[in-house]
């Protein structure tokens, strides 16, 4: 009953710029599905195309390879843990489980899985920070962060070790309360609302999984935008400073700020991007 932590991929790099708050490109006026006359900003396809004329299709592209690094960093490091520490006492729940039983082996399941993410997330963090540094540049036209080995060395010498590590505790804290939300929603969802007399059990638990971990991922959004904010604020980039955003003292300044704003899902949607009451955006 695994499930695999969301991921953000090798998304193009306009994505980033949508979470940072950089909207060169003013909102327009439309209708919700009540008629009701509302401003939406541009969707990601429009601001891909913005960036591609702006940097060509290369721009879509910024922050590839650390980000590639951070991802193959990540499986391998989970690969390597399953073989040291192999999850050879953990079974499968089954049908003919009762529900103690059956929640017992989904609490072992999900602590697994949450060691073997934790410990991958802290080793390909450092790649992640790299990548969204190196994606952010656009806001500013900058080239401080180029090529891996050189944004390291600028890291280190500018933060110091912690440098490589900022935003890490909201990722975190957002793979922990994904995991087990995930987890525990489909098992007593599957165990309580579930009939196994029902020719389509089997399939129907399947979704179940799927459902919950699409929906958790949406809950768990804030996380992953204030973990990403963090990494790029007060870097020396001017996405991570006044006008675009503050300079935040911690993450949960960062959650505080966001959620005064209205924005603690700001990005997640790509096409129908509403602007919420309370958002102050940087116009160009």
């Amino acid at each position: 009953m695994g499930f695999k932590v969301y991921k953000n991929g090798c998304c193009p790099g306009d994505t980033w710029n949508l979470k940072v708050g950089h909207e060169p490109m003013p909102p327009t006026i439309g209708t919700n599905v009540l008629g009701r006359k509302v401003l939406y900003l541009p969707s990601f396809f429009t601001y891909a195309k913005y960036i591609v004329q702006v940097d060509g299709k290369i721009g879509l592209f910024r922050g590839l390879s650390p980000r590639l690094m951070s991802n193959a960093l990540s499986t391998v490091t989970r690969g390597s843990m399953k073989k040291v520490f192999p999850p050879d006492e953990i079974e499968q729940v089954s049908n003919k489980d009762d529900m103690k039983t059956s929640l017992r082996k989904v609490v072992k399941e999900t602590s697994y899985e949450m060691m073997m993410q934790c410990v991958s997330r802290m080793l390909a963090h450092p790649l992640h920070v790299i990548s969204m540094r190196c994606m952010v540049q656009f806001v500013g036209r900058e080239a401080k962060y180029s090529g891996v080995l050189s944004s390291i060395g600028k890291i280190f010498k500018e933060e110091g070790l912690l440098g490589f590590f900022v935003g890490l505790i909201p990722h975190l804290l957002g793979d922990v309360v994904f995991l087990w939300g995930c987890n525990l929603l489909a098992h007593f969802i599957n165990a309580y609302l579930v009939d196994d007399s029902f020719s389509q059990a089997l399939a129907i638990r399947s979704y179940t999984k799927f459902v919950m971990g699409i929906a958790v991922s949406m809950l768990t959004y804030p996380f992953l935008l204030v973990g990403d904010l963090m990494a790029v604020n007060n870097c020396g980039l001017q996405a991570g400073l006044p006008p675009y955003s503050p300079v935040f003292k911690s993450w949960i300044h960062c959650w505080k700020y966001l959620s005064v704003q209205g924005q603690l899902f700001r990005g997640s949607s790509l096409l129908f991007r509403r602007v919420s009451s309370g958002s102050c955006f940087a116009l160009e």
